[in-house]
């Protein structure tokens, strides 16, 4: 049975969402593809309890992480009953709908339909009454948006999640999805874009300002870029890697190029003039803007959780340090 440690809390950074009233810790919990049928279940219970000891409080799901798909919630479901229920008020979760998850014309994208239905699974799976942030997951072309918006007012007013969140929108969407939102008095409050430094779309998008001008904060996924932003492929690619395994969707061995290990190699001494690895630089980078309220980690071992924890003790960049950055991956 788990028992929170005292002081867990004062190990931790916090940053308002926004205008809302929330605040999320810096380094959220993803739940993605580590929480897994082939994942050690006592592990994966273990490194839960240690994230919430040190002071992460959200604990970031959708309907499809795995694999297979719904199998991260029903995980976290056992670890909530194995004593995290007990702090359920002190803890964040949230999950999302959007992309492929049944068959038929109904699993999938943004109808009403299709958001009501995944939510009620992903409650159900987790073995809880409501979510504190649900998500529409991506930006629908083919359904009215409208309709949409309309199913996320719903589940709020249905008191199956308090805030909304909008997954992989950009700019524009965002403008037009949150003016629908404002019409119906929804509490929107988040947006989660990927983001890391080989990654800079939300950059050019201006995404993070147009967000904060909405009143709402942004949460960033794939910081380290699947793990390439790490010192694990500086020289070779390891036999246990996700390079390696040929099941990887997201990773191959083919996504290590030399100009990755040139570019890893200059990082790295960036990194180590800071005390830090490249993972927890790339953790802090992208954190450096304050409207950044938070960066999602996931990690599949205890060892790697202490590793980006260790992150939040030099988030601070100097101009000169930022242009090496910059230097070292042209």
């Amino acid at each position: 049975m788990f028992t929170k440690k005292s002081g867990n809390y004062d190990k931790m950074i916090y940053r308002r969402l926004g205008r809302s009233g929330l605040k999320l810790p810096v380094l959220s919990f993803g739940l993605w593809h580590n929480f897994g049928e082939t994942n050690d279940y006592e592990k994966c219970r273990e490194i839960i309890f240690e994230a919430f000891n040190h002071g992460i409080t959200h604990f970031d799901l959708a309907n499809n992480y795995g694999p297979p798909a719904g199998h991260a919630e029903k995980v976290f479901g056992q670890i909530l009953k194995d004593g995290l229920m007990k702090y359920r008020d002190e803890i964040i979760i949230s999950t999302k709908a959007g992309y492929y998850m049944w068959e038929g014309p109904y699993g999938d994208f943004g109808s009403r339909k299709y958001l009501i239905a995944s939510l009620d699974q992903s409650l159900e799976r987790m073995g809880i009454p409501y979510v504190d942030i649900f998500y529409h997951h991506r930006f629908d072309y083919e359904t009215d948006l409208y309709e949409t918006m309309l199913a996320l007012r719903d589940i709020v007013l249905s008191g199956k999640a308090l805030y909304v969140g909008l997954s992989n929108y950009n700019s524009d969407q965002l403008k037009q999805a949150h003016k629908i939102l404002k019409e119906l008095h929804v509490p929107y409050v988040i947006t989660q874009p990927k983001y890391s430094m080989l990654d800079r779309f939300i950059e050019d998008d201006g995404l993070i300002e147009t967000q904060f001008e909405l009143g709402g904060g942004t949460i960033c996924y794939s910081t380290l870029a699947q793990g390439k932003l790490t010192n694990k492929y500086i020289d070779s690619i390891p036999e246990d890697s996700r390079a390696k395994n040929p099941a990887s969707q997201f990773l191959n061995e083919k996504d290590i190029t030399d100009e990755l290990r040139a570019k890893l190699r200059k990082l790295d001494v960036i990194a180590k003039k800071r005390g830090q690895s490249i993972a927890q630089m790339a953790l802090a980078w992208s954190l450096r803007n304050p409207k950044m309220t938070s960066t999602l980690i996931s990690v599949s071992k205890i060892e790697q959780l202490y590793e980006n924890l260790e992150t939040i003790k030099n988030l601070e960049f100097s101009e000169a340090e930022l242009k090496a950055i910059e230097d070292a991956l042209k």
